[in-house]
């Protein structure tokens, strides 16, 4: 049986012109995205957005517009579902209290679900670097939209 799997997604962006990206070890399996995750039954999308930055970056956020919803088939890279990601440009309520890495994948500790948080200047952000499929195209519309050409 065939499903889909919708999951949101908040693009954070510093004064430095800097987004937020998490990488993350699920059971031996790594992956850098944006911050978020698969939304809940009977949850709206927003919700579920801040939601899930409580359960990732324990902070409060605050949706400031729609930037881009997945267009084009992408199965998922766990299961047998259908993703579409709808992702959106999103605020702080208040400083991010995390432990920032300048690495990639530089995990704290051990264990089958790791996860760490970088800044990456969009100009710099590597699209390889970058796991999945529709988190590439945001990375690529991102660096058309943000990138100062003049920096």
């Amino acid at each position: 049986m065939s499903y889909f799997n919708v999951r949101v997604y908040g693009l954070l962006i510093n004064q430095n012109n800097e987004i937020l990206v998490s990488d993350e070890e699920e059971y031996g399996i790594r992956f850098s995205k944006f911050p978020g995750g698969g939304l809940e039954f009977g949850e709206g999308l927003i919700d579920g957005l801040k939601r899930e930055f409580v359960e990732e970056c324990n902070a409060e956020i605050e949706i400031t517009a729609h930037f881009y919803t997945t267009d084009f088939f992408e199965k998922s890279s766990f299961n047998d579902s259908q993703v579409i990601s709808i992702y959106y440009l999103v605020k702080e309520k208040a400083p991010l209290e995390l432990a920032f890495k300048t690495k990639i994948y530089d995990f704290d500790g051990d264990g089958e679900l790791l996860q760490a948080f970088r800044w990456v200047n969009i100009k710099d952000l590597s699209v390889d670097e970058i796991t999945f499929t529709t988190d590439k195209t945001v990375a690529e519309l991102l660096k058309k939209q943000f990138s100062d050409p003049s920096i």
